[in-house]
């Protein structure tokens, strides 16, 4: 039997556990400032596979000067990030970091969901619930690769870490604290799910909130009144207006393919206080994209501008402009070097489990790849394929996690053995 036919029996026979652990990951709501306890138990199941590990809170003020810094929405205290690390004996190989973030966005109402967000099941040879694709079925693929490899006893030549961190979906500060404390590498793999693609590009994301004050009445006096949540979607049209400018432009070279490449989300809006009481405050927070190459405060610049002369045009925004502010990423864009080793041996791991030569990907959202390109670190994402990320119904097809395990794993041999 051939070293490759053993890595992928490895893999088959640890299947049944691999999906355990990924059914306990999912159970855990980890959704943001509920990360503790999922990273307690990954960071004890890495203590098991014999795992040096740390954990710590992530520290605002060492990463404030980091251009990806993102601006926290919450405290960090009791929401720690994770990392195991292993040295080979014989060091002379390259190292690896294999990243997964842990937390999820929420579930929203479960009258849309058709199973239990937290409870995994699976049907039809797929695993639904929140955050299952995105990505906990990633750290399963990063965990169950190195295990395989382990349960075949050939020792690999160069460290690897396997680091889960916190706020990849709201500022990407977990990925930037642990990069700050020293835990770097050669290259680094992050499984987020590209349906077999390698991440080759990826858009630049901020985050925005706005907040429109009127003037408040019962509603039999609303003609005196005005109506703080009309006022909000007249500056929502302004915003919709702004994306339809802004993809009119001429498209970066990585993303002409695509029709729309720069997304404006309206994700959030809250007004008012009573059903016959004119609202007298609505606020709303929207997502906005920019491509690679851009400073995400010019962006900022760029937007509150485009608000400011659309209120101007309005009697009474004019003279009560809205409150702009933005928090969470601060996210720039990212272009991967095609030439390098990573790409090179990562395309040729997936050919020798496809059979098939691997496409690229160019993202129009955001990754935690950034952080690691901000420290020069050969970075990209590749990983399996489901459906519904960050919608009811989220599922991850289980056939592709287990070709993702083996490609990731056929990797790590690849690239620590140099």
């Amino acid at each position: 039997m051939s070293f490759d036919e053993r890595l992928e029996k490895a893999i088959d026979d640890l299947w049944d556990e691999e999906l355990l652990f990924l059914k306990t990951l999912g159970s855990f709501d980890s959704t943001l400032g509920n990360e503790k306890g999922v990273q307690q138990f990954i960071e004890n199941y890495l203590k098991d596979m014999d795992f040096e590990t740390a954990s710590f809170d992530v520290n605002n003020d060492e990463i404030s000067n980091y251009k990806n810094h993102g601006i926290p929405v919450i405290d960090y205290k009791d929401r720690p990030v994770v990392v195991g690390s292993k040295k080979p004996e014989i060091n002379d190989g390259k190292s690896l970091i294999l990243q997964a973030h842990i937390d999820v966005v929420d579930a929203g109402p479960k009258s849309h969901w058709e199973t239990e967000p937290y409870i995994p099941t699976v049907k039809d040879n797929k695993m639904y619930g929140r955050g299952i694709l995105d990505m906990k079925g990633g750290l399963a693929a990063n965990i169950f690769a190195v295990k395989a490899l382990e349960k075949m006893n050939e020792p690999l030549h160069g460290e690897v870490q396997i680091q889960t961190v916190i706020e990849e979906e709201v500022t990407g500060n977990g990925a930037l604290a642990l990069l700050q404390a020293g835990y770097t590498a050669d290259a680094a793999l992050i499984p987020e799910p590209t349906q077999h693609r390698i991440l080759t590009s990826q858009v630049g994301v901020i985050y925005l909130r706005v907040t429109v004050r009127g003037v408040g009445a019962h509603v039999e006096k609303a003609d005196e009144a005005v109506n703080a949540t009309m006022n909000a979607f007249k500056i929502i049209e302004a915003l919709e207006k702004y994306r339809e400018f802004i993809n009119s432009q001429e498209k970066h070279e990585a993303f002409k393919h695509h029709p729309h490449p720069l997304n404006i989300n309206i994700g959030k809006i809250q007004g008012g206080d009573w059903t016959s009481s004119v609202p007298v405050e609505t606020t709303f927070e929207a997502r906005i994209g920019c491509y690679p190459g851009t400073d995400p405060a010019d962006i900022q610049k760029e937007v509150r501008d485009w608000i400011i002369e659309a209120c101007e045009k309005d009697e009474w925004l004019k003279d009560n402009l809205p409150e702009i502010e933005f928090f969470g990423f601060k996210a720039h864009g990212f272009e991967m070097d095609i030439e390098n080793d990573l790409y090179r041996i990562l395309a040729e791991s997936h050919k020798e489990v496809t059979g098939e030569k691997v496409e690229n990907l160019s993202f129009t959202a955001t990754t935690d790849v950034r952080a690691f390109d901000e420290f020069g670190i050969p970075v990209t994402c590749y990983g399996p394929l489901g459906n519904y990320m960050h919608a009811p119904n989220e599922y991850i097809d289980l056939d592709s996690l287990r070709y993702t395990t083996k490609v990731i794993a056929y990797f790590i041999k690849n690239w620590c053995n140099q």
